[in-house]
């Protein structure tokens, strides 16, 4: 059948017309009912039309078939009459278990009865709201604060109450909100900020922030400011070890520490997807251990569970930091005094050794290392494996895919197929490591994993999930259970 351009234009305003018509009712859910909805893990809150329309494309990855939006539609017309207390639903989802479940029932009934536990609650939510510190305003810190400003939705959950810093000159406020506001890698900060130079505060989306300046992190007292039992991200990298982090503990107003970096000692380095249940109530200091980890370890388990695990090496060619040189000049460390900008420079990574600490099984069985490269953020990890049981390159890029679509995992692992993709294809991806499914090699025990992953961004989203442990702020998630027949395995 041959296509007409006319047709073609008529059916994107039509869509285009459906998708417009979808964001106000995301938006009331979101502001007045404190329900978060997405589509396969892909959030459609303050998303743009062409936003949702690219978000129910997404769907063709689980059946080649896209989602329709006259299928969505009427779904979030009739969740909005729902009067839902506090939810995160995946609309995607939902949609395939109204397919295979809904026989019978009406859209509206098929609605009440999934989601009964909330219906009629009117925005009911029973988290507390958790203050927030970051300690530090450098790459990460400054993602960290995009990231709570914009899932602050009614008030609930986490709250970014805070900034502490060294005066680097007389107009560091100033500056420091222009580094929020504008970013190389990451673009414009989506929404507007006002800074109060007289009162120390930066106003972003209706989140104001205080900004404390301090050269000492014990020093602080936080309740001068209205904080209490807050939980302080100290993303300087300065401490890793309990003593040097505790001294955070000893300001009032300050109940727990998120370290952004991997742990030294017996501090718990946390993976969120592979150990965030091993956090409790009394630990009271966490790390988020290292971007490579975090990219690295969902894929490793996903592997070791269904294949084994030999052993392994794993190669990081990681986009160079701040810690390196813009030029040559001194470095403490080996290589990394010659510039970033112009070398390929070999390093050391801990990130092999420090999978075993969320994943003991394969403790002794990877080893790592690290060449730096020109490119300022998107890094890649090549996962070279010994399989204790054989496969195919088929075999486990169906299995990998699956992953990244239904399983534990899917806030960890992505999937992408693409004979086109390069790394600044993967800035702002909020997935740990994406897998590059073109580039798997199997050759039976042996398998090369080539794994993409933001080195800011991504690893950013798994520190705010930790967070989100540690102050038990999740909402409950819909639909319950699911079972996608039409996933090929």
């Amino acid at each position: 059948m041959t296509l007409k351009s006319d047709d073609c234009l008529d059916t994107w305003m039509s869509r285009e017309g459906i998708a417009e018509a979808m964001i106000p009712l995301i938006g009331r859910l979101y502001r007045e009912y404190n329900v978060v909805t997405s589509i396969h893990g892909r959030s459609l809150i303050n998303q743009s039309a062409i936003g949702i329309l690219k978000a129910h494309r997404f769907a063709r990855h689980l059946n080649d078939v896209e989602l329709p939006v006259q299928e969505t539609l009427p779904l979030f017309e009739a969740l909005v009459k729902l009067d839902l207390g506090a939810a995160s639903i995946d609309v995607g989802k939902l949609c395939i278990k109204y397919r295979q479940e809904g026989t019978g029932r009406s859209l509206e009934g098929f609605l009440e009865d999934e989601l009964k536990d909330i219906t009629g609650r009117w925005g009911a939510d029973e988290r507390t709201s958790t203050d927030v510190v970051l300690y530090g305003f450098g790459r990460i810190g400054r993602l960290l604060a995009r990231i709570l400003i914009d899932h602050s939705g009614g008030g609930h959950g986490l709250r970014l109450r805070a900034i502490v810093v060294r005066k680097g000159s007389d107009n560091d406020l100033v500056k420091r909100a222009s580094l929020l506001r504008r970013d190389s890698v990451h673009g414009s900060f989506e929404g507007t900020i006002t800074v109060d130079q007289d009162n120390d505060t930066i106003l972003a989306n209706g989140t104001l922030i205080q900004v404390i300046y301090s050269n000492d992190p014990s020093t602080v007292d936080y309740t001068g400011y209205g904080i209490r039992d807050a939980i302080v991200v100290d993303n300087t990298g300065r401490w890793r070890d309990e003593e040097g982090l505790s001294q955070h503990l000893e300001c009032p107003g300050v109940k727990r520490v998120l370290l952004t970096a991997p742990g030294k000692g017996a501090l718990k380095n946390v993976v969120h997807g592979i150990n965030h249940g091993t956090i409790t109530d009394e630990d009271a200091i966490v790390t988020a251990a290292s971007c490579t980890t975090n990219a690295i370890t969902p894929v490793l388990k996903a592997i070791d569970d269904k294949f084994g695990i030999v052993h392994g090496h794993v190669e990081t060619v990681h986009s160079f930091t701040n810690d390196q040189n813009l030029i040559d000049n001194f470095h403490k460390g080996d290589r990394r005094g010659r510039s970033a900008a112009l070398n390929m420079v070999i390093t050391e990574t801990g990130a092999a050794k420090a999978v075993a600490k969320a994943l003991p099984g394969l403790a002794g069985k990877l080893t790592g290392n690290a060449i730096r490269v020109p490119t300022p953020d998107v890094s890649m990890a090549i996962l070279n494996l010994n399989l204790a049981n054989g496969s195919t390159k088929e075999e486990l890029n169906t299995y990998l895919r699956d992953m990244s679509l239904n399983s534990e995992l899917h806030k960890q692992i992505d999937y992408i197929d693409s004979p086109e993709v390069v790394s600044t294809d993967f800035v702002g991806s909020k997935r740990s490591g994406i897998v590059d499914g073109l580039a798997t090699i199997c050759t039976d025990k042996n398998a090369v994993l080539y794994v993409w992953y933001d080195n800011e961004f991504g690893y950013s989203c798994q520190v705010v999930r930790v967070l989100e442990e540690m102050a038990h702020v999740n909402p409950p998630a819909y639909p319950r259970v699911i079972e996608l027949d039409a996933v090929p395995v």
